[in-house]
């Protein structure tokens, strides 16, 4: 074996196991291995869980909360004081942002990132060349998706959609989408055709923006149950995420049932962020100020695949942030009120198994015999507690490499009583 795992705790209803991994995939997960390893690792009991994954993160935007102050914190001066800060943009600076973020996600557990560059006539292509570079770059490091990203729209922006095919022909993974960006319904619906277009053109997954606000009186961002046919209609089931869909968080029982079961239908993965959706949201509420969430609760009970992601890292949609998925999914259980130890166990497994699927790696995902092994031992001693704990990343492996390992020591000096 190359490297063997002694004492992990995978399973808080079941005894310490070993973990064996040879040629990048884990081989065995038994009480007790017999055997000699390259590399041996003692967890000591502690947690181990299938690497964190996020499945929407903006590289090109992060790390710019300082370059360009905002004064009221809306969406549309996050994207009006992004917009002048693209014109900008400088291959070197968007490379040495990018790293910044993508080191804290690996230091943090993260084996795998979807990320979203803008594709538009202000930063041109600069996003989609240094996310190439990077996938490079990081690639013993985690798994890095691109998404071709048209933040400034399609049809508003024309020539967009040729920029988007040129960074399709040169490697991006999956198209993207933002329908409420366009001047009116009709071209959010065309926007919505030509993406999917695109994808089957590349046989590429489809990853939109949608339905980012507090209601749903313009029609533009009440976008979620049309999407869910055209998927069914391309035949794309199983191949689309939606990021934000915060207009769902304004809906009535009533009004969304019919929407959950259509992105059920069609096996629709529904992307919350919470940390950009609370901070944004609910900005014109004088009273009973809304939470800016989609219906976190109901989408899960309804069987959504219901995932998370930081989205941006200290910039205007987001002034805060390092990239940790257990940060965010701690806040979300916070405010979705998933507090229970059932609803505890559900915001992890939306970090890990969720997130897996919402990006198409589910096959070859989990702490499994015949599985990539890509695993997290933390620095607690029950998987249960991992959320709680948010603790440190005692180990981090990725395709049976040890790419992380932090010591984490802390003493306290108490004085005697007199």
């Amino acid at each position: 074996m190359d490297l063997l795992i002694r004492n992990a705790r995978t399973s808080d209803d079941q005894p310490l196991t070993d973990i064996g991994i040879s040629d990048g995939k884990f081989v065995a997960l038994e009480k007790e291995i017999q055997g000699q390893a390259a590399q041996t690792i003692d967890a000591g009991g502690r947690a181990a869980i299938p690497g964190l994954i996020e499945p929407h993160l903006h590289l090109d935007k992060a790390m710019l909360h300082r370059r360009l102050p905002t004064k009221l914190g809306t969406l549309d001066e996050a994207i009006r004081v992004t917009g002048m800060l693209k014109r900008k943009q400088e291959r070197e600076d968007v490379l040495n942002r990018s790293r910044q973020v993508l080191d804290m996600a690996v230091q943090n557990g993260t084996v795998a990132v979807r990320a979203h560059p803008d594709v538009d006539l202000l930063q041109g292509m600069i996003g989609i060349e240094t996310s190439l570079q990077l996938k490079e770059e990081y690639k013993s490091l985690l798994d890095l998706q691109i998404v071709a990203f048209p933040q400034e729209g399609i049809l508003k922006s024309e020539g967009t959609y040729d920029l988007m095919e040129a960074a399709m022909r040169m490697g991006a993974d999956v198209v993207g989408g933002c329908p409420y960006s366009e001047l009116s319904w009709e071209d959010a619906v065309r926007h919505i055709d030509m993406v999917f277009e695109l994808a089957g053109k590349y046989d590429a997954s489809v990853d939109m923006h949608a339905d980012f606000s507090d209601d749903v009186t313009d029609k533009r961002f009440a976008c979620a149950a049309h999407i869910a046919h055209r998927t069914k209609d391309y035949g794309y089931r199983g191949r689309v995420s939606l990021g934000h869909v915060t207009s769902l968080g304004s809906l009535t029982a009533e009004e969304l049932k019919p929407i959950a079961d259509l992105l059920l239908e069609a096996d629709i993965s529904v992307v919350t962020l919470p940390a950009t959706d609370l901070y944004l949201g609910g900005r014109h509420d004088d009273k009973n100020q809304r939470r800016g969430l989609t219906a976190v609760r109901s989408l899960h009970e309804a069987g959504v695949n219901v995932t998370y992601s930081s989205n941006n890292v200290r910039n205007a949609f987001t002034p805060f942030g390092k990239a940790d998925m257990l940060i965010v999914g701690n806040m979300l259980a916070h405010v979705a009120q998933f507090g229970t130890p059932e609803d505890q166990a559900a915001i992890l497994e939306m970090g890990t198994k969720n997130a897996a699927r919402s990006i198409g790696l589910q096959a070859n995902y989990g702490i499994a015999v015949g599985k990539q092994a890509d695993l997290v031992i933390m620095d607690t001693y029950q998987v249960a507690d991992i959320l709680l704990d948010i603790p440190a990343r005692s180990w981090v492996v990725k395709r049976g490499a040890i790419t992380v390992t932090t010591r984490h020591t802390c003493e306290i000096h108490r004085q005697p009583v007199q």
